[in-house]
């Protein structure tokens, strides 16, 4: 039940703004946002200080025209720059003040009265009676306001100041007009954004959704389903390595169940035998201690078929959880010498002859008892599998770089369909004559696991005829450095 409820906390759908899509559309809104704040800014300041470059030229350009017209004489009147005045075009929109050299105001176009007496405090013209051109411009309520004063020059000396005040709403308006179509065009964009955005974040985590609900489906133990992801790309990738995960996964718990299942049947064949036999023994009150001793001499054979049988599931199991061995020169002849010399009676109580031809020299890197375990299953399965009569072959030797032990018999022989199933733990080809032999159909696993950990591999032929078979293990030759 707490599985249960775990799995629904975790598959239960997700806010929008905890998730990678959440977080995908957040991050182009944003992107969005920015560049559309910078779309309605940066053309603005470029048109104000476009506006502001041309306003200044243009000032100057008219008050430099009035200086150089009102610098005819030594001083400043009134009455000489109403003169003036009168012959310059008059200029729409501007401003223009006239003060002498202590900053008396001799002309004002702003206003009809006399303003004699008044001075032109600003600091623009004061500035401007020290010699400097100054011009000041600023974009306000709509409309630009801009300043310049330059000093009347004669001879080098300063004979007062030409101030223009220019109020100028048109260009104003074409700046409001275009931040309102900049304004309207940010909206549309948002509008559209928005919707793309949505979509392709869509788009984007379809694959990160389709590989989330193929985890929950293989953490639920279903390992046949597969992500299904198109293209190329990083998620694309991902999803093939997790549909190999998966295969690999549904293999290994095909195998455990296979194992587990065919496990429980072997021992269950012993164990029922045993159960039999106790309970004949016990329910028979008139049974003579003959049957008895016979009846437990059955009961010894299914218990050391238990055994056998415990042992192999010990071996393998001990190969599966160490793949890495501790490995040393080993020389294989030695090996199969020890393997022989001990089978040797079993081979001669079933009547087969074994005749072993070893080579020198055929060393490899590997785990003595690892090498043992393969050269022992081979050669006891060639005696087992041998009629009496028969013969088995071993023999061991160096080619291309490779160590063979090369185990061939006489005997009954594997037929075709089976090759392929051969090596697969618990499999027998003749069941009847296995168990009579005392097999376990799990010496030839044990064999391959042993040597593919020592980077060999065991392969089986069909003997001439279809009668007999040959297994072959190889390995890496172990070459010893010189000077070592």
């Amino acid at each position: 039940m707490a599985g249960e409820i775990g799995y629904q906390a975790v598959g239960e759908r997700m806010p929008l703004w905890q998730s990678v899509r959440g977080k995908y559309a957040l991050t182009y809104l944003v992107v969005v946002v920015a560049i559309i704040a910078v779309m309605n800014t940066y053309p603005l300041l470029m048109a104000q200080n476009v506006v502001f470059s041309s306003k200044e030229k243009a000032l100057k350009r008219q008050a430099l025209v009035i200086g150089n017209a009102l610098a005819v004489s030594e001083v400043l009147t009134p009455e000489g720059v109403e003169q003036t005045m009168a012959v310059l075009e008059e200029v729409q929109g501007t401003r223009v003040l006239v003060t002498d050299g202590t900053g008396l105001i001799l002309y004002d176009s702003a206003t009809l009265d006399n303003r004699a007496a008044d001075y032109a405090l600003m600091g623009e013209v004061l500035a401007a009676l020290g010699g400097k051109d100054v011009f000041r411009s600023e974009y306000r309520d709509g409309a630009f306001r801009s300043q310049v004063a330059v000093p009347t020059v004669y001879q080098g000396n300063i004979l007062g100041v030409v101030y223009l005040h220019e109020y100028d709403s048109e260009q104003g308006e074409v700046l409001l007009s275009i931040q309102s179509n900049l304004g309207y065009i940010s909206v549309v964009i948002c509008v559209v954004t928005a919707g793309l955005v949505l979509l392709l974040s869509k788009a984007l985590t379809r694959s990160t959704a389709r590989l989330l609900g193929a985890i929950r489906h293989a953490r639920q133990g279903e390992y046949s389903h597969r992500a299904e992801v198109r293209g190329k790309d990083e998620m694309a990738q991902l999803a093939q390595e997790f549909n190999q995960l998966a295969g690999r996964l549904q293999t290994t718990e095909e195998a455990r169940r296979r194992f587990v299942s065919d496990a429980s049947h072997e021992l269950k064949t012993p164990l029922a035998s045993i159960r039999l036999l106790t309970d004949s023994i016990l329910q028979n009150e008139t049974i003579d201690m003959d049957t008895i001793r016979e009846f437990v001499a059955d009961i010894g054979e299914e218990v050391d078929r238990l055994t056998r049988i415990s042992q192999r599931l010990l071996i393998l199991t001990k190969l599966d959880a160490s793949p890495q061995r501790i490995q040393e020169p080993v020389g294989l002849g030695e090996v199969v010498a020890k393997v022989a010399h001990m089978l040797d009676p079993l081979a001669k109580a079933v009547g087969v002859s074994m005749e072993c031809r070893l080579e020198p020299a055929c060393a490899l890197l590997a785990n003595e008892d690892d090498l043992y375990q393969v050269a022992f299953n081979l050669i006891e399965n060639a005696i087992k599998y041998t009629l009496p009569g028969g013969r088995v072959d071993v023999t061991v030797f160096r080619q291309e770089g490779k160590v063979l032990l090369s185990v061939s018999d006489t005997g009954v022989g594997i037929p075709k369909e089976d090759v392929p199933k051969i090596f697969d733990r618990f499999y027998r080809v003749d069941k009847a004559r296995s168990r009579a032999a005392g097999g376990t159909g799990l010496g030839l696993s044990i064999a391959r696991d042993a040597a593919r950990l020592h980077g060999g591999d065991i392969a089986v032929f069909q003997g001439d005829g279809g009668k007999g078979a040959r297994f072959v293990a190889e390995f890496p030759l172990f070459q010893q450095e010189e000077g070592k």
